[in-house]
């Protein structure tokens, strides 16, 4: 291979890991990216949180996250549960189980993540609950 050949095959391996050590360097210094979109719809607190809720009274769930429920009630109350710890997949599958022995539901209790996989279910993570803090949730105007 002549010399000059040679020269611009080098310069361009030379151009190209320059390239490649500027990416990382930039991906490692945490460039800013546009903020996702929460899916918890902002609340007022209306009330002091309370250990457990009725279970005769709960008309709804929505998982929010995977720390967050809100629990509909009769009569249109609102609990929302901040769950202690991230719990792996409720975000995504936003569908859980739990058991309990008695008539309420309450912040010592476990709950399940149920995965659909195949139109069946499968249990994933159990993660305990927080306590219920009665909320209002706050309307806010859809950008369109």
């Amino acid at each position: 291979m002549p010399a000059n050949r040679r020269l611009i095959a080098t310069g361009l391996i030379v151009t190209g890991a320059a390239l490649f050590a500027l990416q990382a360097m930039a991906l490692a210094q945490g460039e800013p990216t546009a903020p996702r979109k929460s899916r918890v719809p902002a609340a007022e607190v209306v009330g002091e949180p309370i250990s457990c809720i009725n279970l005769s009274q709960i008309r709804n769930s929505q998982v929010r996250d995977n720390r967050t429920i809100d629990f509909i009630m009769a009569g249109g109350k609102v609990y929302r549960n901040e769950l202690p710890q991230q719990c792996g997949g409720l975000g995504f599958d936003r569908t859980f189980t739990y058991s309990t022995s008695l008539t309420q539901l309450c912040n010592v209790d476990i709950i399940t993540v149920l995965q659909n996989v195949g139109g069946g279910f499968n249990r994933g993570a159990s993660c305990g609950l927080g306590q219920f803090t009665p909320v209002k949730l706050i309307k806010t105007p859809k950008a369109g």
